[in-house]
């Protein structure tokens, strides 16, 4: 194959006779290019003193808290996408069409009480909800099921018994304040929602002509999981962050206050991002705090916290995510300030 020409009436740094340079290069080139890069990059940081900051105490708290945050979170994706792809692949569309009512104001409270069948945390819930739209169910009503799936299902209702024991009331409020939150998220999606904030992501539904079953379901399941691994990834850096750099002792200054410890207990659920499986240990812990405001850690934690955030805007776009969060975490509050007073 011949060369690249570069013609001599071009500069060395002209954008053509760049490309023509590159279009020469071999792999074995590029990658020694590329080794060198490396290993400079590598020498800066030693000698700018990268080696003791990846060797602090503070460092290693915060992989620590990463990778606790990403063991946590991993089965449970690994299960929504598994689901996702299933749905994708095997269930006929019509399906979504019979289980729930025709009437999209009607089909969000039954697609908020159909959240208990979903073992998972949110990080199952967001590709499960992806997938129910392109299989053409109202977003609404699977924006009220992403919600409410990792919060009244039944391993979650168990733990948090399990963390309050003798108070069956905690278990009661976190199921109706969780329930009211998806269900007036779902019905506010209805009415105020805008098709242009909505992203799916570009892939087709199940059911191609000429692929098998099994062909689309590992398909959707590989896409579903690379493209939601990678932003889970960045959520629980954001949260290992904020464990690092935050001091405990900023905990004792809301709790006096039963407003304040609301709001900063819902602020730390949702920079935590502690899996719902796991949320109502933590939430018992804090024993300094109102019933309420531990309330408050259980309902916001599961519906908005950074590495949902970070997943919803890799699903459905950051306009969406953005606008779709902050809603969200104000009627978590509302529902959860009026749960607690009714019920705790």
């Amino acid at each position: 194959m011949n060369e690249p020409d570069i013609p001599a009436a071009l500069p060395p740094t002209h954008p053509a006779a760049l490309h023509a340079r590159a279009d020469r290069a071999t792999p074995a080139s590029v990658r020694v290019a590329g080794v060198v890069s490396m290993l400079t990059v590598c020498g800066i940081g030693w000698a700018a003193g990268l080696d003791e900051l990846l060797t602090s105490a503070g460092f290693r708290a915060w992989q620590t808290i990463t990778v606790a945050v990403l063991v946590q979170a991993l089965p449970f994706l690994l299960l929504g996408t598994l689901v996702s792809g299933a749905v994708n692949a095997f269930v006929p569309a019509h399906v979504f069409g019979r289980m729930l009512p025709r009437n999209p104001a009607l089909a969000v409270p039954v697609a908020s009480a159909a959240g208990v069948v979903l073992p998972g945390c949110e990080c199952a819930s967001v590709p499960v909800a992806g997938s129910l739209i392109r299989r053409g169910v109202t977003p609404a009503a699977a924006f009220a099921f992403l919600l409410s799936a990792p919060a009244i299902n039944p391993v979650v209702l168990v733990s948090t018994a399990v963390a309050f024991p003798g108070a069956p009331e905690m278990v009661a409020a976190r199921l109706v304040a969780s329930l009211a939150t998806a269900a007036l998220m779902g019905w506010l999606w209805l009415r105020f929602g805008r098709a242009k904030w909505l992203r799916m992501p570009a892939r087709h539904s199940g059911h191609a002509p000429g692929n098998s079953r099994w062909e689309e379901f590992r398909t959707g399941f590989q896409h579903d999981f690379l493209h939601a691994g990678g932003f889970l990834v960045l959520g629980a850096m954001a949260a290992a962050t904020f464990n690092v750099t935050v001091p405990r002792s900023v905990l004792d200054t809301f709790a006096d206050s039963p407003w304040l410890s609301v709001l900063f207990l819902a602020a730390l659920a949702i920079v935590l991002a502690v899996c719902s499986e796991a949320d109502a240990f933590l939430a018992a812990s804090l024993t300094g705090f109102s019933p309420t405001a531990r309330l408050a850690f259980m309902v916001v934690g599961p519906m908005v916290d950074l590495k949902l955030i970070a997943l919803q805007a890799g699903t459905f776009g950051r306009a969406f995510a953005w606008r779709f969060s902050a809603a969200t975490a104000v009627v978590a509050v509302a529902c959860t300030a009026l749960t607690g007073w009714w019920l705790l």
